[in-house]
């Protein structure tokens, strides 16, 4: 019998989870993070629902952290199989996994650091037996930190060890996430992989981001063969750079038992993606007349790529001025480089990706960032991240955010392409 159970993303949009049963192989789809409050999320991804051990293979979707996130605890685990994906995401998980590994590692420092200095504060007023002025702050603060930008990961480790304090781990490290990629291997599209006793799996393209794929699996037994199709994320159509989802799968693949789809965005209508250039151009135009800056979140892998080609395409076109646009997001360009690697996998060619890096300003460094900041000109920035709960974006928002002449373009998940002013900092959604 061929059982299919739900593990994470299930009522929910993060942490996709699922495990296919042949009778001969537990294969995991996906295995990603939960991404929401930090105490929902810390209790969520590190209890993991079925174990590694006894999962034969894994079947990944795409790139995305809350598909992927987990692969480091899975591989540290006990899991001993193949991790099987498409060439693209195999490249892109280089820097995408190592990055998750840095920010775990990070949290965690952040997080003892914060557990320490209130157990410090607490100590210092009960000795003095009366509230701490600012400067005794200070003190301990500077106990804590290298700089006023850098923790002093030894001394909080000896001081919490020497106080017998409770200590965050990390779900994962970057080393655990180092190891977990020796395990995944990329395949292209239409090439059938055996991924099980029986079983195999073939990858169509889905749209989604570089290198997302339909997984079409194939369980044959000898009364029957069983076909199931897994999409991850379905992308939308007439995207300015990645290939559309397929609709015509090979004839052998069409006649499926079981389809497992996302539902994120199944209660609306997007608008037309056309749309967004004369949003982008009003929002601009307004700004570039206040001489300010146009500050762009955006998410690393596809979207940004795509908001670059739009604004490159736009100035080709005569259709917005010729303004320094600047791309703040380390991971959004290790993923261009993807792009560079990967012509035939997406709608660019080779020539269009070169024009379009060599008019847009890559941000390389933190300095480079308050150069930005400080860069008097009429400007276009985006940069990571597109949640706006970290990343450079908010050391820009923090700058900037407050000008009259700023304007910022959000994306609201659940809007169409809008723009609405607020006490003359004007804040669009897209």
């Amino acid at each position: 019998m061929v059982e299919f159970a739900f593990l994470g993303a299930a009522g929910e949009v993060t942490g996709s989870m699922h495990v296919l049963d042949t009778g001969d192989d537990k294969i995991l789809l996906d295995c990603g993070m939960f991404q929401g409050r930090r105490k929902d999320a810390h209790d969520k991804n590190r209890r993991f629902p079925l174990a590694p051990e006894k999962i034969s293979s894994m079947v990944l979707s795409h790139a995305h952290i809350d598909h992927s996130g987990r692969i480091p605890m899975l591989t540290r685990q006990g899991f001993t199989g193949r991790i099987i994906t498409t060439r693209p995401t195999r490249d892109a998980l280089d820097y995408m996994l190592l990055d998750s590994g840095h920010i775990q590692e990070s949290d965690a420092q952040y997080l003892n650091y914060k557990s320490l200095r209130a157990f410090l504060y607490k100590a210092e007023q009960s000795r003095k037996k009366q509230t701490l002025s600012n400067r005794d702050k200070s003190k301990i603060k500077n106990l804590l930190k290298k700089t006023p930008y850098e923790l002093d990961v030894a001394s909080i480790e000896a001081l919490q060890k020497e106080h017998g304090l409770d200590v965050v781990v990390p779900l994962y490290t970057m080393e655990d996430a180092r190891q977990s990629l020796t395990y995944i291997d990329g395949y292209p599209f239409g090439t059938e992989v055996t991924i099980g006793k029986g079983t195999t799996v073939k990858f169509y393209v889905a749209g989604h981001i570089l290198g997302s794929a339909f997984s079409l699996i194939k369980v044959k037994r000898p009364e029957r063969t069983y076909r199931i199709l897994y999409t991850g994320d379905v992308g939308r159509f007439d995207k300015p750079i990645l290939r559309d989802p397929t609709l015509n799968f090979d004839e052998d693949d069409r006649d499926i038992d079981l389809l497992i789809t996302e539902s994120t965005y199944g209660d609306r209508e997007h608008a037309p993606v056309a749309d967004l250039g004369a949003s982008m151009r009003q929002v601009l135009t307004r700004t570039v007349e206040r001489g300010g800056t146009l500050i762009i979140p955006s998410f690393a892998v596809e979207r940004l790529q795509s908001l670059m080609y739009q604004l490159w395409k736009l100035y080709r076109m005569n259709r917005i001025p010729n303004i320094p646009i600047f791309v703040d997001s380390p991971m959004g360009n290790n993923v261009l480089e993807v792009f560079e690697e990967f012509p035939s996998w997406h709608k660019l060619t080779l020539e269009e990706y070169h024009n379009m890096c060599n008019h847009i300003s890559i941000v390389s460094s933190y300095a480079e960032t308050w150069e930005t900041i400080d860069d008097p000109r009429p400007k276009i920035v985006i940069a990571g991240s597109g949640m706006v709960t970290g990343g450079r974006v908010l050391t820009y928002i923090k700058q900037l955010g407050d000008l009259e002449s700023t304007s910022i373009l959000r994306r609201e998940a659940a809007s169409s392409t809008r723009s609405i002013a607020l006490s003359g900092r004007e804040r669009s959604e897209m």
